[in-house]
C-alpha cells in the first residue's frame, strides 16, 4: 500500500524514474480497488457504479504518470506509451517494457531509484 500512496503523492509527476516494484505494486492495488468497486456496482448497483467511474477518472493521470516514469527507468521516452495503440502487439510490447529491469546508474531521466532507496536507509 505504501507504493500505491507514493504514486498518488506524485499525482501528475511525469519526471524521474519508477522502479518495477513501485509500478507493479501500484497496478496491483489499483486493480484490486477497480475490481472491488466493479463487483459492488454489479451487486448493489447505484452509487458504486458512480464511485467506479469517478475512481477510474481520478486514477487516470497517476496511472499514466507512473507508466511514463517506468519507461524512463529503462531509458525510453514517455512517448513509448503510445505503442499500446498498435493492435495486439502494442499491448504485449508495453507489458514487456514495464517488466524489463531498469538502467543501472543514472540515465537521461535521472538517478537510479534503487540507488536512491539504498541511500535512504
Amino acid at each position: 500500500m505504501e507504493w500505491y500512496l507514493k504514486v498518488l503523492q506524485n499525482y501528475a509527476n511525469f519526471n524521474g524514474r519508477a522502479r518495477r516494484k513501485e509500478y507493479w505494486m501500484f497496478q496491483l492495488f489499483n486493480s484490486i480497488i477497480i475490481i472491488a468497486l466493479y463487483f459492488l456496482g454489479l451487486v448493489v448497483s447505484g452509487i458504486f457504479i458512480g464511485l467506479y467511474v469517478l475512481y477510474a477518472l481520478a486514477i487516470l493521470i497517476p496511472s499514466l504518470a507512473v507508466t511514463v516514469r517506468r519507461l524512463h527507468d529503462i531509458g525510453k521516452s514517455g512517448w513509448w506509451y503510445f505503442i499500446c495503440l498498435v493492435p495486439i502487439i502494442g499491448g504485449i510490447w508495453l507489458l514487456i517494457l514495464t517488466c524489463t529491469e531498469g538502467t543501472r546508474g543514472s540515465n537521461a531521466y535521472g538517478l537510479d531509484p534503487k540507488d536512491s532507496q539504498m541511500q535512504m536507509y
